[in-house]
């Protein structure tokens, strides 16, 4: 017997695609006032946010007429048509946020347009509106949000401590607070204000604020255009890097999203320039066409398509490799020298409490991207997470219920502003070498800075790049082989059988279809062994997507392996003829700034950071 589903079950059903936990109704209440046009949002939570959400921002409002309406399923103002869906501009489009979180909570909205003389409250408990009248309040939106799943109690096992819940949500809103610089938001958590964003535009002090622990002057401006696409944001120097990914943040069109295809960017964009299994730090916001991109994959939109990936990763490569050949992308000095504690004002360095058996050092920041890693026991309170993000609670002074100042934001307006870097190339014509020391580095200065050039390094990456270049132009060499080596491709590569058979015959292998998804390998390069070139195959095939750089890993290591045998050593004594040949052959280089090992060819001391030394500044 098939039976129809009440309107409460199936509401309730449906909210627990869209609602998880109390992060998920932040995320589309915020994503509202975005979407509403608010420059100011503030953000209150209690117990983790199970207990106590409230939203409120200084957006447009919702008209008297419209408030129930607002809370029916699949009712919103962002999308009219079906044809709406092909270049969604909004966070928002679904019109089932509302309706999933009035489903399983006890609500309360008040609302106004700036035309209105009053506002509307509207009260709702589990989907069933019991209050709706006129009320006096501030223009735009307010939801108070109490007692998540009280209906549902089987959903509430599922949600994790109070302070893992509460980290998730610091996340989200640190997130979004970097990403909208112009709108002022503000994170108050158990009555202490976590931060506060200016709303001013400026993305680096807001990362300051936010994150304080990060080094801003290891970051690297992001600005890049192209074919309609544009890429802003910060990445770290190749001197800031972790174990993981969870340091990188991507936004697409505003939204917050995980992305392979941007991952796979970012990654070509380091390429040598980092150690093998070290990530960057990123805060990127890409924008592109929205009949480009679909974001209509699953309910926390998180997850985005583009319509051609290989055209948006090799655009995310480019504009990194631009921002990483800057004069700001040069590891400096300071970053050697952290543990002297000399340039502390600025540290990256986390300084745990005595007796802690967590340490953090350099190239190991603090897990802000996946704070909920960090491990809470359910009776620590959110004391613990201000220690995390090294905040002293700030004492709330007492407001109305509902009516937030706005001007209240600028008080926690820090008094010094970080400017915005300058992109400025690396110009090595700006060098001249002073001298060599120990036989093994080269000096060498500019107006504002000293620089040691490791000669044995910059050798070998002057002998890499020729390696390559030699490689790449002759002629592969190869050898046949007694028995074939027999490869299954699944039957969804066979549809891009040139985008991988064509890099494989380039590298000097023979391969012919061999039917029913089987190929023959007769020949194979004479740089090979049978086992490795076996062992390359099956591996290139079970790892290949059509997407990515394709050059054959064995080559390169030997290549490696040949550059760093050829290169001068350190202690080797260089003429000064032979000085000036190597920083000129380095300067042709298409990445100088890196060996192919992802050691740095030189680093920089600033004439700052020198007067620090000597007790001058």
């Amino acid at each position: 017997m098939i039976n129809i589903l009440d309107k409460q079950i199936a509401d309730k059903i449906a909210a627990g695609e869209v609602i998880e936990r109390p992060v998920s109704i932040i995320k589309e209440l915020i994503e509202n006032s975005i979407d509403a046009g608010a420059d100011s949002i503030a953000v209150e939570i209690k117990k983790g946010g199970k207990s106590y959400i409230r939203v409120t921002d200084n957006g447009c409002g919702i008209s008297e007429e419209d408030v129930e309406k607002a809370f029916m399923r699949h009712a919103t103002s962002k999308i009219s048509s079906v044809s709406d869906l092909d270049s969604i501009g909004t966070l928002g489009f679904r019109g089932e946020a509302l309706a999933s979180v009035a489903a399983v909570t006890r609500t309360e909205l008040l609302t106004k347009r700036k035309e209105d003389k009053v506002g509307t409250r509207l009260i709702i408990h589990g989907g069933e509106i019991i209050s709706h009248q006129a009320v006096g309040c501030p223009d735009g939106t307010t939801l108070i949000i109490t007692d998540l799943f009280y209906n549902t109690p089987a959903r509430q096992k599922f949600m994790k401590s109070d302070s893992a819940e509460s980290s998730m949500i610091i996340e989200l809103v640190s997130q979004l607070a970097l990403a909208y610089t112009d709108i002022a938001f503000r994170l108050i958590n158990n009555e202490n204000v976590l931060f506060a964003t200016a709303g001013d535009g400026n993305r680096l002090n807001d990362i300051s604020r936010v994150f304080p622990n990060i080094d801003t002057n290891n970051l690297v401006l992001v600005k890049y255009k192209d074919n309609g696409m544009t890429l802003e944001g910060y990445i770290s120097t190749p001197a800031l890097s972790r174990t993981g990914r969870n340091g990188q943040i991507f936004f697409v069109n505003g939204r917050i999203v995980n992305s392979k295809v941007i991952e796979r960017g970012v990654s070509s964009g380091y390429k040598e320039r980092l150690f093998e299994g070290r990530y960057p730090i990123t805060f990127l916001f890409l924008d592109v066409n929205s009949s480009e991109l679909d974001v209509n994959i699953h309910p926390n939109k998180r997850a985005v398509r583009f319509d051609d990936e290989k055209v948006i990763e090799d655009f995310i490569a480019a504009a990194v490799k631009n921002a990483l050949g800057t004069k700001e992308a040069v590891v400096r000095a300071a970053n050697i020298f952290r543990d002297a504690s000399v340039f502390d004002s600025n540290s990256s360095m986390v300084k745990e409490p005595a007796g802690s058996s967590k340490t953090f050092q350099q190239n190991e920041q603090i897990d802000f991207k996946n704070i909920t890693s960090t491990s809470f026991s359910d009776d620590e309170d959110i004391p613990h997470i201000k220690k995390v993000l090294q905040f002293e609670p700030i004492e709330t002074p007492p407001q109305d219920e509902f009516l937030e100042d706005e001007t209240e934001i600028q008080n926690f307006k820090e008094n010094i502003e970080i400017p915005a870097p300058a992109i400025r190339p690396f110009d090595f014509d700006s060098l001249t070498v002073t001298g060599v020391i120990f036989n093994t580095y080269i000096t060498a200065v500019d107006d504002d800075n000293f620089y040691l050039f490791d000669q044995h390094a910059a050798h070998e990456r002057v002998f890499y790049e020729k390696l390559v270049g030699e490689y790449d132009r002759e002629e592969k060499i190869t050898q046949p082989i007694l028995l074939p080596i027999l490869i299954d491709v699944p039957a969804s590569l066979e549809a891009y059988e040139e985008r991988w058979l064509t890099p494989l015959r380039e590298m000097g292998f023979v391969v012919e279809n061999f039917g029913q998804g089987s190929y023959r390998i007769s020949e194979i390069p004479t740089f090979m062994s049978l086992s490795e070139a076996e062992d390359f195959v099956k591996d290139f095939v079970d790892n290949i997507d059509g997407k990515q750089d394709l050059r054959n890993t064995v080559v390169i290591d030997k290549l490696i392996m040949k550059s760093c045998k050829s290169a001068v050593k350190a202690h080797d004594h260089l003429k000064a003829e032979e000085i000036n040949a190597l920083m000129n052959e380095l300067k042709a280089c298409i990445n100088p700034f890196s060996c192919p090992h992802g050691r740095p060819t030189f680093i920089k001391l600033s004439n700052y950071e020198i007067e620090r030394l000597f007790k001058r500044a």
